[in-house]
């Protein structure tokens, strides 16, 4: 049966949500949050990060305040697509680390009923924006912004300040390569090391 609009009402609706913001911010947490969720009504679900980040451990996502979710590491978004297979939830975390084709693969996955949710860095160590980030904001239907709490001022933190001399893009680290900071702080901390 067919809607007036052509669509199947039993049809699985897939979407696209992306959770950003800076370091220390509860991305990641709220990545958790939200899979745990869909696993709790049961439906089947799958999360990937990159191969790249192995700080807390190899296979599980886990967050800063130490919850986990079991986990598969990818090299490459388009392994994504070969091992979701027959899921209903897809998380991704770490985006910012994935190739520009993250956002392509997002979209293929949302398109065929699947409910994406991506956490990721909108912004890196310089305060421009980073990796395929961007490119999910523009095409996601949901987006959340958290914050961290800058660790200078006290005020509302929406940047990751490298307190490391590493000039890398990608630097993997915690508080002791990086440090949330406001727009006022992270401005002034880039006016004195320019």
């Amino acid at each position: 049966m067919f809607l007036e609009n052509n669509i199947h009402p039993n049809k699985r609706k897939g979407s696209i949500e992306v959770i950003c913001g800076s370091m220390f911010s509860g991305k990641t947490e709220e990545l958790i949050r939200r899979m745990k969720r869909a696993q709790y009504a049961k439906q089947k679900v799958e999360i990937f990060k990159p191969e790249i980040d192995t700080r807390y451990d190899a296979v599980k996502v886990v967050s800063h305040e130490g919850n986990s979710i079991h986990s598969t590491p990818v090299p490459a978004s388009s392994h994504i697509l070969l091992l979701a297979n027959d899921v209903e939830v897809v998380g991704i975390d770490e985006a910012q680390f994935f190739d520009a084709g993250l956002a392509d693969v997002c979209t293929q996955l949302a398109n065929s009923g699947v409910r994406v949710i991506v956490a990721g860095l909108d912004m890196d160590y310089l305060g421009k924006p980073f990796g395929p980030i961007p490119a999910l904001l523009a095409i996601a239907e949901h987006v959340t912004k958290v914050h961290a709490i800058c660790m200078r001022c006290g005020n509302i933190a929406n940047h990751s300040h490298r307190i490391t001399n590493d000039s890398e893009l990608v630097v993997l680290g915690e508080t002791n390569n990086y440090e949330p900071l406001c727009r006022d702080c992270f401005t002034e901390t880039l006016r004195i090391t320019n």
